[in-house]
């Protein structure tokens, strides 16, 4: 099969990508501390989530605000099926359908994860993707309180706001940055196909695209399922690392950090996902830091609680009013460094 001339270039800005993260990954290993390690394995969980979003929002143009329920799905489904039993015995001592009572490695878990999650994006995606504009995103935000509220109270399941602990510690720096470039393969490589190209001009142009024989509905299913299956990628690395998890990340503000890295950054290309989260992932770090009130060249500055939220609200507004595409708008890197040489 012949490769277009996209599809090469595609190919070429994925591997600089790579190159980038991996870097990072090296450099983190080497000098970073303990705590500095689980921040940046943190960016990395957040960046296949905010992948996993622009696979569907960046190509079709449809807000989802349910990207999170589909994380936390992945999560808690691989959590339970690798938990050893002695420990969900005592996590879950009432939980039904003999869940507590059997445990499977680490990847027919991973697996089975993934499966539910896709069958469960495939199952409402089904609806999904026959609508458009704000009746879709007010859809993806019923199903995000839908997931959370079966999380919440459904603990002989799922715990609700208590922690579900003792999941086997599978996955380190080197696990996550491998499972992000391929990834930022998968979602390039999605972009740069045909079903990619047609998708985006069904965005601009729906009725023109109908007309030209596209199936609409089944591009956009595609790319939903595609990027269920990448959050519950997201999930599964993050169960794997931290052991912990409960309802509580799963929420809006996991929902409200994710949108804002990638409207930053700018949804419509891979590149922009990739800078929108670094940027603000490490943004953070130093308004936080600022929030505790350090002293700074002799200055005493004040607590301020809350900042890193103001923050985030005002990227958002920002960036819709100043430049509403984000900073990468349509360009991906290997634009920029053609068009520089």
């Amino acid at each position: 099969m012949t490769l277009t001339r996209s599809q090469k270039r595609g190919i070429l800005g994925a591997c600089m990508l790579a190159a980038i993260l991996i870097a990072i990954g090296v450099l983190a290993t080497y000098f970073a501390s303990r705590y500095q390690l689980r921040l940046i394995y943190s960016a990395y969980v957040n960046l296949i989530v905010v992948l996993g979003l622009q696979v569907f929002m960046g190509n079709s143009r449809l807000t989802n605000l349910s990207h999170s329920a589909f994380m936390g799905i992945g999560a808690y489904a691989a959590a339970i099926c690798v938990t050893p039993i002695a420990m969900k015995q005592i996590a879950l001592p009432d939980a039904p359908w003999g869940l507590n009572a059997f445990a499977l490695d680490p990847v027919t878990s991973a697996v089975i994860a993934l499966v539910i999650t896709g069958a469960v994006a495939c199952l409402v995606g089904i609806f999904i993707v026959r609508m458009t504009g704000t009746g879709a995103t007010i859809a993806t935000l019923a199903i995000l309180v839908i997931v959370h509220s079966i999380f919440l109270y459904r603990t002989d399941i799922f715990k609700g706001n208590q922690a579900f602990f003792g999941i086997p510690q599978v996955f380190s720096l080197t696990s996550i940055v491998i499972l992000a470039v391929v990834v930022v393969f998968v979602v390039r490589g999605f972009r740069e196909s045909p079903w990619g190209v047609m998708l985006r001009a069904s965005a601009d142009d729906e009725t023109g695209s109908a007309a030209m024989g596209v199936n609409v509905v089944r591009l956009r299913l595609i790319a939903w399922v595609l990027s269920g299956l990448i959050l519950a990628c997201a999930g599964i690395a993050y169960a794997y690392f931290l052991g912990t998890i409960s309802a509580r990340p799963f929420y809006f503000n996991h929902v409200f950090l994710t949108l804002a890295m990638l409207i930053f950054g700018g949804m419509r290309t891979v590149t922009g996902a990739v800078l929108g989260t670094f940027a603000i992932s490490f943004g953070l770090e130093v308004i936080r830091w600022l929030e505790t009130g350090p002293v700074i060249i002799g200055v005493n500055l004040p607590e301020v609680l809350g900042l890193s939220g103001v923050m985030l609200g005002l990227v958002i507004i920002l960036t819709m009013a100043l430049r509403p595409v984000g900073v990468m708008g349509d360009r991906e890197i290997e634009e920029l460094v053609l068009k520089k040489k």
